[in-house]
């Protein structure tokens, strides 16, 4: 008798699971692979999940850019190419290209690292909890591909309160086009 109640459970949560699938994209699981054809912005802006192999990040990073997004490294501060840069445009994910800053959204923080008050889409970056030797602190994380990219506290400006404090290593930016 239990069996049958089992079974009944993993059916019911297969159902939930590809019901989730349906409802992300519009009811068409092959738009997540973009596959179907379909050109709705909701499946054209799904965070599709990258993964590689170290190997693999290692064949397309840089030494430091491996070090840092891929084995949590920080730049020294202050070295950054982005943190003094004041170009108008857009910061991507140096490992997968998705868009994670907004120049608009930059501010001198004075910490020697490129600063945020917000992504671009807060569901582009993921957080985590960072235990650290010396304190505990927020990670962050690239939504797409889990490359590290920094930290975030709150001791930013308004409207949020927050700071995002990334590694320059960890972006490439993309001017804005003229209009």
């Amino acid at each position: 008798m239990a069996y049958k109640y089992l079974a009944l459970g993993l059916l019911i949560s297969a159902f939930l699971i590809v019901g989730s699938a349906f409802a992300q994209c519009g009811g068409c699981p092959a738009a997540k692979s973009k596959n179907c054809g379909m050109s709705t912005q909701k499946a054209d802006n799904m965070n599709q999940k990258v993964t590689k192999t170290d190997q693999e990040w290692q064949q397309i990073l840089t030494p430091e850019q491996y070090k840092i997004t891929r084995k949590k490294g920080t730049e020294r501060a202050f070295t950054g190419e982005y943190y003094n840069f004041k170009g108008e445009g857009t910061y991507v994910c140096v490992a997968c290209g998705q868009e994670l800053f907004d120049s608009d959204h930059k501010y001198d923080s004075g910490s020697g690292w490129p600063s945020f008050w917000q992504p671009i889409e807060e569901d582009h970056v993921a957080e985590q909890e960072d235990k650290g030797l010396l304190s505990k602190r927020t990670e962050v994380l690239c939504s797409r591909c889990d490359a590290h990219l920094g930290h975030v506290f709150s001791d930013g400006p308004e409207p949020t309160g927050l700071r995002y404090c990334v590694n320059s290593a960890s972006l490439k930016f993309e001017e804005k086009k003229a209009e």
